[in-house]
């Protein structure tokens, strides 16, 4: 069976193909949402990939703990990918999704609804698809600290399993502003034997003091005002006192705050957290359509989303042959065909 190229677009230039029907529409061109493409282009799916082009980790230069990947820049994982899900005859539209909302009622597998989704995109034209994977990702709320933001992704980061390795053995510091940074600042002994937790804000227990104690991990008192870059490198981090710490990396603990707009748009039910819930495969409680990636798990690193996205398809395509099936057999029916004996 030869290969179909889907097409890279913008929305808007090509006309009547926005018009056309799609079995999935993925919105999202990450891991996740490739990964989700590409099991479904292998399918034989007719698929479009809707991307607004924010990568959640376009300021890291490489990715790291994803086998037989590590160390590419995302960016190119990226580019990869997206080759190779048009090679299965995905159409890949660089646009903004506006909204989602479901076509009409329908019957779906197993007496679930599978209305079909008009998938609304940036400046008028809509896609029509049986069912939408959602994996926008996430943003990661920095505090609001002077220098932080110019140094993200560089020499200020977040999850040592995807960068403790680049750092180790140098003089690091995790800034105490948030709950999860204690945790952080003992995991990174691991890595090195200089860490350093400035306290900032953070009213530390006795039991926590213990245990930096017992790690050697020294707390340093005082009000964080800015991070300090010298030549395109962080120097250290000042305190209100003037004082300044010398570090070569921070670590921060960011707030994940899921891009779920269009999820609270189709009214998906949430955890006490406010995330979307999902089973295993991603399905969400709104029959035909699945969350995958940051979008709905936070921790989910490259490689997981990637497996995520796999996962969903899986799903999506044994739920549209379920119901490609149910509709054969009723047509089947209505010809008076007789049952094979």
């Amino acid at each position: 069976m030869g290969e179909t190229t889907g097409t890279t677009r913008t929305a808007g230039v090509t006309g009547s193909r926005e018009s056309e029907r799609y079995d999935v529409v993925v919105v999202g061109a990450g891991a996740a949402g490739l990964n989700a493409a590409l099991v479904l282009g292998r399918a034989r799916r007719r698929v479009a990939v809707v991307d607004a082009g924010e990568p959640r980790n376009a300021p890291a230069a490489h990715m790291h703990g994803y086998l037989s990947r590590d160390g590419m820049p995302p960016a190119v994982l990226l580019a990869v990918g997206r080759e190779e899900v048009a090679r299965y005859g995905a159409d890949l539209i660089d646009a903004r999704v506006e909204h989602i909302e479901p076509a009409g009622a329908g019957a779906g597998p197993a007496g679930s609804v599978a209305p079909g989704f008009v998938v609304h995109l940036a400046g008028g034209p809509v896609l029509h698809a049986r069912r939408v994977v959602v994996a926008t990702g996430l943003r990661d709320g920095l505090p609001e600290l002077p220098g932080l933001v110019e140094r993200w992704g560089q020499d200020v980061l977040h999850c040592p399993y995807c960068h403790g390795w680049e750092v180790r053995d140098r003089p690091l510091g995790v800034l105490g502003t948030g709950p999860g940074a204690v945790n952080q600042a003992l995991l990174l002994r691991q890595w090195s034997a200089d860490v350093v937790l400035l306290a900032h804000t953070l009213a530390l227990t006795d039991d926590e003091r213990e245990r930096l104690a017992a790690r050697d991990v020294r707390v340093v008192e005082g009000r964080i005002v800015r991070l300090v870059s010298d030549d395109g490198r962080l120097r250290g981090v000042e305190l209100a006192n003037g004082q300044v710490v010398p570090r070569e990396a921070v670590f921060v603990f960011p707030q994940p705050v899921p891009r779920d707009a269009l999820l609270f748009g189709l009214d998906c039910a949430r955890d006490d957290n406010g995330w979307v819930t999902t089973d295993r495969t991603g399905r969400t409680s709104l029959p035909g359509v699945w969350a995958v990636g940051n979008v709905a798990d936070p921790r989910a690193q490259v490689v997981t989303a990637a497996g995520m996205g796999a996962a969903a398809a899986f799903a999506l395509d044994h739920d549209l042959a379920a119901e490609e099936v149910e509709r054969a057999v009723v047509r089947y029916r209505a010809s008076g065909a007789a049952v094979p004996a």
